[in-house]
């Protein structure tokens, strides 16, 4: 693996760490296992591409894909609160209507918009392609961190969080937890289509078969962050998700890149879903993996 492919690597990895966050916030704060993630990357990058074609500025476009997406997370919430549809379900039939969306908003299976100006141009003209890619990724994903750990500092956030550690005593303290659900959904799936949306201008395409596999790379980034990185604090645990979302795209490069392995792209799913299950079994019964380097460091 060499250097561009390595920060290429961390420059995915910052951009696929939206979708850790995401994934992050459903299965882990609300504890809704939510597929619609499969739907609303794609959907996001869809919106954003058909809208910078259309002439409209990158930024505002790209706000209108997160909004895209929290209408997709806000359809799931809705069919499982208020029509008592199993969320597995709910997130699944909200995931196969979004495939034939995605194909409506584009109007053809991708688009390309190689030379059109996105909200990289401006740090890839000051910076380069990958360092400007890295730049602009970092800074919106630090951003996403911290505004999302103050909303989850917040008496809505801690709410939130109640609900998913436990329904019945956050009724009984009078949280209006159907409308925390439908709030948080639609807030998980803007992320993961902001996160579409920038892989979409950084890629310079959209393809209605790019968000396949989403929910396995939102689950590894999520894993291995917990297995480098377990805590008890929200502002770090989304940071660990980052973090293992960088690890994961620099795991795919290296095993995509070892010429003794023949691995080819195409192998992409096959890798990361044994990325995640080394990662479960790694975390099974076992201390995380930044305990075990703290304490070898103190010890010696």
């Amino acid at each position: 693996m060499n250097s561009v492919q390595f920060f290429g690597a961390i420059e995915m990895g910052l951009i696929f760490g939206l979708i850790g966050i995401g994934v992050y916030l459903s299965f882990r704060v609300l504890d809704f296992p939510d597929l619609t993630v499969d739907g609303s990357f794609p959907l996001g990058a869809a919106v954003a591409a058909i809208l910078i074609i259309e002439g409209l500025n990158p930024w505002l476009a790209t706000f209108i894909a997160m909004l895209a997406g929290s209408l997709a997370g806000l359809v799931t919430a809705w069919l499982n609160v208020r029509w008592k549809i199993l969320h597995l379900l709910a997130s699944i039939l909200t995931m196969t209507a979004l495939y034939s969306i995605n194909l409506r908003v584009m109007g053809r299976p991708n688009i390309a918009f190689l030379n059109q100006e996105t909200v990289f141009t401006p740090f890839e003209r000051l910076l380069s392609r990958t360092p400007g890619g890295i730049a602009l990724a970092g800074l919106i994903i630090v951003s996403v961190i911290t505004l999302l750990y103050r909303f989850l500092s917040s008496e809505i956030g801690l709410a939130m969080r109640a609900t998913g550690k436990n329904p019945r005593m956050a009724i009984a303290h009078g949280v209006r937890t159907p409308l925390i659900v439908l709030s948080g959904i639609a807030l998980s799936n803007s992320i993961i289509a902001l996160a579409g949306a920038l892989y979409a201008q950084n890629q310079g395409f959209a393809d209605i078969n790019m968000g396949q596999g989403t929910i396995v790379i939102g689950l590894a980034a999520v894993l291995i962050g917990e297995a480098c990185w377990q805590t008890r604090s929200v502002f770090f645990s989304l940071i660990a998700c980052t973090i293992g979302a960088i690890v994961h795209r620099l795991v795919m490069a290296l095993a995509l890149n070892s010429d003794f392995l023949g691995l080819q792209t195409s192998d992409v799913n096959l890798v990361t879903a044994a990325i995640v299950a080394l990662a479960l079994m790694f975390s099974y019964g076992r201390k995380p993996l930044f305990s075990l380097l703290v304490k070898k460091r103190s010890v010696s």
